[in-house]
This record gives structure tokens, C-alpha cells and sequence, in this order.
């Protein structure tokens, strides 16, 4: 998904700087927030009505709650696995489309196209680890009592970052790969 064509649409007399950063971590706590503050209502509106409906169906705050009681085995009885595993790739898809366009936005201050997108690697990898460790806890296969990993919340963040960092080292060394070729071709 490409986004060069994204700045042409802009009207510059409208636009202020927009810091990626804030709009990834407005994101982070509640998917459409970062939209917001770039200006994408319409969006923002379908995400937060999407984080509302998904948050309340998997029961997903319970689970958060529980996990920080410590009371694992709870998280696991509450949430609705069935709900909770659309939640990571609606939030993760929130902090890498507001990010972007934030720096899609800025490109389009200096009359400039922004013809790459970042953290792709980074949120997909996220997004898979994740909803595996959601599904899957840590406990469940080494079979240990009271870790922090037993809760789906803990195991499913846990993992995310993980295989994010993982999917942005390897989006890293494709680019790289893909400017090597190019250069080698010109």
C-alpha cells in the first residue's frame, strides 16, 4: 500500500505540522486518536466505533484488568478469543496508518511526495505475534504456574514486540537488498 500520491491530494493553506510520534502513540492508546489529530475524521469515527465494538465483544479490558491482578486464570475465563483476536490488527493497522500519513502530511508542507512507508515490518510482525500469543500462552507449553505470560494480554503483547522487532529487521534488509539491486541495475 503505497502512499506517494497521498501528499498531491493535500491542500497546503490547511496544513500544520503533524508529529508522527504523537499520532502513533494517540493511536496506541485509543485506535483513531492519531487520526483525529491529523484531520481524518471519517476514519477516526469508523476506528473508534470498530475499538469500541471489538474492546467490548472480547471483553478485552477485563482480561487487562485481570492480568494486573494477577489473576491469570480469570484473564483467560473472561475474554472471547473469537472477538479479541481481531483487536491487535485493528489497533496496529491505527498506529502505522496514522504515523504514516503524519509524515505523508509534513512531506506535503514542503511540496515534497513521500514515496515510503515505514514500519510496515514492524506492526505486521506485531500483529501476528500478537494474536499467537493471545491464542497460544507461554505457560501452556512449558506448563508453568502463576508467569506473567499465562495472561493473554501479557503473552499477546509480549510476543508482538518481539516478532515487531523481527519484522522490522527483516523489512530493514529487504530494503537494503532492494537498493543494492537497483543500484546495480541503473
Amino acid at each position: 500500500m503505497a502512499m506517494s500520491g497521498i501528499s498531491s491530494t493535500f491542500n497546503n493553506s490547511t496544513l500544520e505540522y503533524k508529529s508522527p510520534i504523537s499520532a502513533l502513540l494517540m493511536s496506541f492508546v485509543l485506535p483513531g486518536l492519531g487520526h483525529l489529530y491529523n484531520g481524518q475524521i471519517i476514519i477516526a469515527i469508523i476506528l473508534m466505533v470498530w475499538e469500541l465494538i471489538g474492546n467490548s465483544l472480547s471483553r478485552l479490558n477485563y482480561a487487562i484488568m485481570t492480568s494486573f491482578h494477577g489473576e491469570f486464570e480469570s484473564a483467560h475465563k473472561v475474554v472471547d478469543y473469537d472477538w479479541g483476536m481481531y483487536y491487535p490488527s485493528i489497533w496496529a493497522f491505527a498506529m502505522w496508518h496514522s504515523y504514516n500519513h503524519a509524515i505523508s502530511i509534513n512531506a506535503a508542507l514542503k511540496g515534497e511526495k513521500n514515496k515510503e512507508v515505514r514500519l510496515t515490518g514492524f506492526f505486521f510482525g506485531a500483529v501476528v505475534g500478537m494474536n499467537l500469543g493471545i491464542y497460544w500462552h507461554v505457560p501452556v507449553i512449558y506448563n508453568l504456574d502463576n508467569f506473567f505470560l499465562e495472561s493473554p494480554v501479557f503473552s499477546g503483547l509480549s510476543l508482538g514486540i518481539s516478532l515487531g522487532f523481527v519484522g522490522h529487521i527483516v523489512e530493514k534488509l529487504l530494503k537494503r537488498r532492494m537498493a543494492r539491486r537497483n543500484s546495480v541495475s541503473e
